[in-house]
């Protein structure tokens, strides 16, 4: 058995690079983007993209403007609406004569094995799969065998074209990351970038493309049935054409960004972008600890002055963390924390893990927030907010923090053991006080009416204050929450489980 579950060798595989911008200044893309690039050199063009339509669109038309290459990077995929539109337009890419290049984690496209592997069919599209597992059905039993390197995971999310343009951040691709959803949405926030940060990402994908733990989705998933392209593709049109779709698109057509993007009119903030990275090596510990991003994040951000607004969907500072911010408070530096309530986190074991600090962090100062559970219906017209602090949304997913109004970090990094330790991660570092002053504006302005002010009372014990209309509400237990749930998260809070959160 324990045979039977180890990876098979690692197999040839075609040697594959990034194409240089300079050989795409030609296609649609660069012809775009170039005069735009030349006149600000030395920096990248950056666009923030809150709004989840806006972010849908815009991986869509790059894929559909691609003339060159596709490099996409994602930790989870779902076979849902947005995901399978999305597919389609890589297919399509490929069969103009795109090379696309899709690299995923293994742990998080359940349900995709037989798509991935008729995709893999076209002359066009490689796909390979990060960290994979041996067992396909059902995949959990590999943990059993091979825990250590499966618990290992890639959390780095971006998707280039030409090695013109980019995104990065939060976003993985599934309906509830794109306004689609039934139920459960997510407020998160995307980075379009053009520019020197493009070529950054595009050598940081050659990195985990070709590492040892990508493997060809063929000498993982098998050989797929008779004319998998074809059946392929007639699903595809299905998705397509199917009610779902047809209700999206129509919510797409209301955006004033894709109607920006289409005519050339996308403005720009110009600056300065570090693109920070872990090493795929860190799977299994095989690379510097001064090189994990945590540590660059550090090196870049250098020591606040004034203040920290820090966004984290999961928030586990460990008592380092409180220390830090204990002693940035000490030294008159602001630290404000937004992060979900137990009624908004999608992951309850993780806040199991994050509710131990909540009163250290309150002792030490820090303003500590945690966004409500608002919305359970899927929006029927363009409703949902453009900010990231999504007051349609119903978790916050968004990755993001500014430093002393002068610098904005977004990126697929939150703030708990797993990130820092235990998968790999990507973001970019901009030193833009436009943008970062967004999110400080934002966190002034929509905070307080999208999350819960968390505070000491006299005693020294927990409350929550709920602003609502033209009233305060205060609550004594986590709002929205059964005693049920409160008392599994206070018995997984005592489990030695919080290293793997």
């Amino acid at each position: 058995m324990l045979s039977g579950c180890a990876l098979p060798p690692l197999a040839d595989r075609p040697d594959s690079r990034s194409i240089p911008q300079s050989q795409t200044r030609e296609t649609v893309l660069g012809q775009a983007i170039t005069p735009k690039t030349e006149a600000h050199p030395g920096q990248s063009g950056v666009v923030l993209l809150p709004d989840p339509y806006d972010a849908f669109a815009a991986r869509a038309l790059l894929a559909e403007a691609a003339e060159a290459s596709l490099d996409v990077q994602y930790y989870i995929w779902r076979p849902d609406t947005t995901g399978s539109l999305m597919l389609y337009t890589l297919y399509r890419a490929a069969e103009r004569g795109v090379r696309v290049r899709l690299l995923l984690d293994d742990n998080g496209i359940a349900g995709m094995d037989d798509i991935l592997a008729a995709l893999s069919q076209h002359p066009n599209i490689e796909i390979r799969l990060f960290n994979p597992f041996v067992v396909r059905n059902p995949k959990w039993l590999g943990y059993f065998t091979d825990f250590r390197r499966l618990n290992y995971r890639m959390h780095n999310k971006s998707f280039t074209a030409d090695n013109q343009a980019t995104i990065i951040g939060g976003r993985n691709i599934a309906d509830e990351y794109f306004g689609a959803a039934q139920g459960a949405m997510f407020a998160d926030l995307d980075v379009l970038a053009i520019g020197p940060a493009v070529d950054e990402v595009s050598r940081d994908f050659d990195r985990y493309w070709a590492s040892s733990y990508a493997r060809t989705a063929r000498q993982i998933l098998g050989e797929p049935g008779p004319e998998p392209l074809a059946a392929l593709a007639e699903s595809f049109r299905t998705t397509e054409n199917s009610d779902a779709a047809s209700v999206y698109a129509r919510t797409l057509e209301d955006s004033a960004f894709l109607r920006s993007l289409l005519a050339r009119e996308l403005a720009f903030s110009w600056a300065p972008v570090v693109m920070v990275s872990d090493d795929p090596a860190k799977v299994l510990g095989g690379n510097n600890r001064e090189d994990l991003l945590s540590r660059q994040l550090a090196r870049a951000l250098d020591d606040p002055e004034r203040s920290i607004t820090l966004v984290s969907p999961y928030f586990i500072p460990r008592d380092a963390g409180v220390e830090l911010f204990r002693k940035l408070e000490e030294r008159g530096v602001e630290v404000r924390v937004l992060t979900n309530s137990l009624e908004a986190n999608d992951v309850a074991m993780v806040h199991a893990g994050y509710s131990k600090y909540r009163k250290p962090l309150l002792r030490a100062g820090v303003e500590l927030w945690e966004m409500r559970r608002l919305d359970d219906e899927p929006p029927r017209e363009r409703d949902l907010q453009s900010g990231m602090m999504g007051s349609s949304a119903s978790s916050l997913h968004a990755k993001t923090f500014a430093v002393d109004g002068e610098t904005l970090f977004v990126g697929s990094f939150n703030f708990d053991p797993r990130s820092i330790h235990l998968n790999t991660e990507l973001g970019f570092v901009i030193e833009s006080p436009e943008l970062a002053r967004v999110l400080e504006r934002e966190f002034d302005q929509q905070v307080r009416f999208t999350a819960y002010r968390v505070v000491l009372n006299e005693d020294g014990e927990l409350r929550w204050l709920e602003q609502q209309e033209h009233r305060t509400v205060t609550y004594s237990h986590e709002p929205g929450t059964g005693p049920l749930k409160r008392m599994l998260v206070f018995f997984w809070s005592l489990m030695p489980i919080e290293s793997l959160l």
